[in-house]
């Protein structure tokens, strides 16, 4: 199945010390239902560095069998160690997934040579197409076009998911036809004027129709119905950051009965009063509605 659209960047439900993948499965099927065209568990919305391997496979695993090849899946693997990145690259293969997203390297700071390296072993080795995902603000280091074009060239790379500013993505199409896909909920209306295909969406998890709607009428070409969305929709994706991600969706998720516990783990922590009372108001808006 092609990839491309609106993606979830799934949150992982928790339940005390451990994943609640019973609700996990119910927020799949609720993506599946609101129009998402692709998940993508265990990224940075799912918590993904505080998860135990085990806790990672399971997790995919849940996400595979729940969507039942009704939408592509797209596990995030990718650590700070490579071996490791490509060792769980290898059990997302081995537990259905469609892809890997590959994020750069965080903490380390390698060098370009050294992330070219990094993500070709993930999909040569690993097993899986993958969508590099670039997030200075959690990594420390910048995915350059030219580097994502040299890994392109080689083969096995479905898309970029790009958060940092919306000039790169002409600076990218420049130079290969990567499908790029916007990694921040603000940017996706004026990403896909510029040649983005979709979004991977923190906000999606809430009102995944929504998101949907936005994307599918920014790639139509309707500039005033993605516009109306997108400014209907831009006090959420604001409110969904004013704490560090995934804080502010898992309480929108527990205040709309989505979830039955915005916990995460630690360092992460519940999300603040002001701003679960900020997310209920919008909820309850015609604003978002």
């Amino acid at each position: 199945m092609p990839i491309q659209g609106c993606g979830t960047a799934l949150v992982t439900p928790f339940d005390g010390d451990g994943i609640d993948l019973s609700a996990l499965a119910r927020l799949v099927e609720a993506q599946i239902d609101g129009g998402a065209d692709f998940l993508v568990p265990c990224g940075t919305t799912g918590e993904s560095p505080t998860l135990t391997d085990d806790e990672r496979v399971a997790v995919i695993e849940t996400v595979v069998e729940t969507a039942n090849s009704r939408v592509p899946v797209v596990a995030g693997t990718g650590t700070n160690d490579t071996p490791h990145s490509v060792a769980m690259t290898k059990a997302a293969k081995q537990a259905g997934a469609d892809a890997c997203l590959a994020v750069a390297p965080y903490y380390n700071k390698p060098t370009q040579e050294g992330l070219y390296r990094h993500f070709r072993a993930m999909i040569d080795d690993g097993g899986l197409p993958a969508m590099l995902y670039h997030i200075v603000g959690r990594t420390g280091i910048s995915i350059e076009p030219e580097t994502i074009a040299r890994t392109a060239a080689a083969g096995g790379v479905i898309g970029l998911k790009e958060t940092e500013t919306v000039g790169r993505v002409t600076r990218i199409r420049e130079l290969c036809d990567v499908p790029i896909f916007s990694g921040d909920d603000g940017l996706t209306f004026p990403m896909i004027a510029l040649g983005a295909v979709g979004v991977v969406s923190v906000a999606s998890n809430v009102v995944p129709d929504r998101v949907a709607e936005l994307v599918r009428l920014a790639r139509a070409g309707d500039v005033d119905g993605a516009r109306a969305r997108h400014e209907a929709l831009d006090p959420l994706f604001t409110t969904l950051f004013k704490e560090p991600n995934p804080q502010p969706v898992k309480a929108a998720l527990a205040l709309t009965g989505q979830i039955p516990s915005d916990d995460c783990r630690l360092p992460m922590i519940r999300c603040g009063d002001t701003v679960r009372a900020e997310l209920g108001t919008l909820l309850e808006g015609a604003r978002v509605s």
